[in-house]
């Protein structure tokens, strides 16, 4: 049950994200919805598909679309009123990012997969959402930055198993596992810290 409010809060989160981000690209209301749709469940889709879980966790489940969609307007009507900051997509993206991902590795821990699988499925179920997001709106995707990111989400799920296998109690790890990917994100974001680009010579 508690794994289970965790997902909703993170579906609810990526989909203010999602709202945010249409709203930058200056799309209609259907463009909001769709966006901050495929940026709350785009990630989990990809996880259950490569694990194969069916049904896909929010076909059988009414509720994962209707907190999309209550959040993706209420974002509409409250930025109407109340500009977001300019860092509040990113603000969003990191909270979304670290439920995502420890819950997204919880996941793959339940299907007794390794722990480096856990660590890969985790990290999908956090940054998919976001690529598709990015795509859709024209933007170079996170991922794909010299930004902390996945790396955040990969140090994070890393920390939970670790702790976990230590013998500290899953629910402390958890918690630690999900303020750490936030913390690391928010950081980065915050004193600009970036993972050394690639350039070839000439």
């Amino acid at each position: 049950m508690i794994l289970y409010l965790f997902d909703l809060f993170g579906v609810a989160v990526f989909a203010i994200s999602g709202a945010l981000a249409a709203g930058r690209a200056g799309l209609d209301l259907l463009g909001v919805i769709v966006i901050a749709s495929v940026t709350a469940i785009g990630g989990g889709t990809i996880r259950d598909l490569l694990l194969n879980r069916h049904p896909i966790f929010w076909f059988h489940d009414r509720n994962y679309l209707l907190v999309i969609v209550t959040s993706a307007l209420a974002t509409v009507l409250f930025a109407r009123a109340y500009p977001p900051p300019m860092d509040a997509l990113l603000v969003a993206d990191a909270v979304g990012l670290a439920v995502f991902a420890i819950c997204g590795a919880q996941i793959a821990e339940e299907a007794k997969l390794p722990h480096s699988v856990s660590v890969l499925m985790g990290t999908m179920t956090g940054v998919g959402g976001g690529v598709v997001r990015d795509v859709l709106t024209a933007q170079v995707p996170l991922l794909l930055r010299k930004d902390i990111y996945a790396t955040a989400a990969i140090a994070g799920i890393t920390l939970y198993l670790v702790l976990q296998s230590l013998g500290v109690k899953r629910s402390w790890a958890f918690g630690t596992g999900l303020v750490s990917v936030a913390g690391i994100r928010l950081l980065a974001i915050q004193f600009g810290w970036q993972l050394p680009a690639f350039h070839l010579p000439g």
